[in-house]
């Protein structure tokens, strides 16, 4: 029996907490499949992105990211399943019309300038000329879209991919590693630039494997390896909860009076550090009964996985066909 997401096969749904109606997932699939002969490079995914959000589709080199978003804009027909984006069928005319997208890296003429290349693109979809400039003032690129393209660095590239994907104003924004080939500066201009598309109401899916940056971007984020959607949720529920990690001497006194204070299942010792399960904002209170204790307390800090940590523990469990979060 095909495996179905609770989520998206009912009226309403919950992220974070709030019921959001069907209507507001503008990307819905139900089992989308897509198969190379005996090799499945998608499997039965089910994908829910709400309205406004930015949405994080993680996963290593070669999970199937690229083939789910090809399947999302109709380049590539998918083997099973359905997907619905902006309230059609995955690539119609009516769906097309409201997304920009960039997926894989961008192709266009070398001979043309940024801006010819754009003014192409923007007579094809019937877009004003004056919007050619407004995107390339968006991505940083207005002092050099007279130049070549067959001149550009790889991030510069990138950069005017984004500019076309955004030349009809879309609702929704597909972008496929939107920061590869950027340096440093370039990459934190894109992620604030992509992060500026939520807080403007636009939605986008954000297809990338660097971690840190769908850390720091995403509201919520959907985790596939080899084909599989392995979990979904925001960071906060993917990373899990955030602890205390105590170094006190002596440190067997310091865990007798966490022990008593909070009970055994909430403390426990990893060499000379004391990990204890509450809520960070209760360390200044922890800290003061420790040192009326007369124990001496020389670190307190924050204990939580990383983004990182949660994929290669997944990661781990995938290799050895394991379908659980570790």
């Amino acid at each position: 029996m095909r495996r179905m997401n609770p989520s998206c096969t009912i009226k309403f749904m919950s992220i974070n907490g709030t019921r959001v109606k069907s209507q507001d997932l503008v990307v819905r699939t139900e089992g989308l499949t897509k198969r190379y002969g005996n090799v499945a490079a998608v499997a039965d995914l089910n994908l829910c992105v709400r309205r406004g959000e930015v949405y994080g589709f993680l996963g290593p080199n070669g999970a199937g990211k690229t083939t789910t978003l090809r399947m999302l804009v109709g380049l590539v027909r998918p083997t099973h399943g359905r997907a619905d984006v902006q309230g059609g069928p995955a690539g119609s005319p009516e769906s097309l019309a409201r997304i920009g997208v960039m997926v894989e890296t961008p192709a266009f003429y070398p001979f043309l300038s940024g801006r010819d290349n754009l003014q192409v693109l923007a007579r094809q979809a019937g877009v004003a000329r004056k919007r050619i400039a407004e995107v390339l003032e968006i991505v940083g690129m207005a002092g050099r879209g007279a130049d070549r393209f067959a001149a550009y660095s790889l991030g510069m590239k990138q950069r005017l991919g984004v500019a076309a994907a955004l030349l009809k104003d879309p609702e929704l924004l597909i972008l496929d590693e939107p920061t590869n080939g950027l340096d440093p500066i370039g990459m934190a201009d894109m992620r604030t630039l992509i992060r500026s598309f939520g807080n403007d109401g636009k939605t986008v899916l954000l297809s990338s494997h660097q971690l840190g940056e769908v850390q720091q971007l995403c509201d919520r984020v959907g985790v596939i390896f080899k084909g599989i959607m392995k979990t979904e949720g925001t960071v906060a529920e993917l990373r899990g909860s955030v602890s205390l990690v105590v170094r006190a001497t002596p440190t067997t006194r310091a865990e007798a009076c966490l022990v008593e204070l909070l009970g055994r299942q909430k403390v426990t010792v990893r060499e000379d550090e004391i990990h204890i399960e509450v809520a960070p904002q209760e360390g200044a209170a922890i800290s003061r009964i420790l040192i009326g204790a007369g124990i001496d307390l020389y670190e307190m800090r924050r204990d939580e996985r990383s983004l990182e940590d949660v994929f290669l523990s997944m990661s781990a469990a995938a290799d050895d066909g394991e379908d659980r979060v570790a």
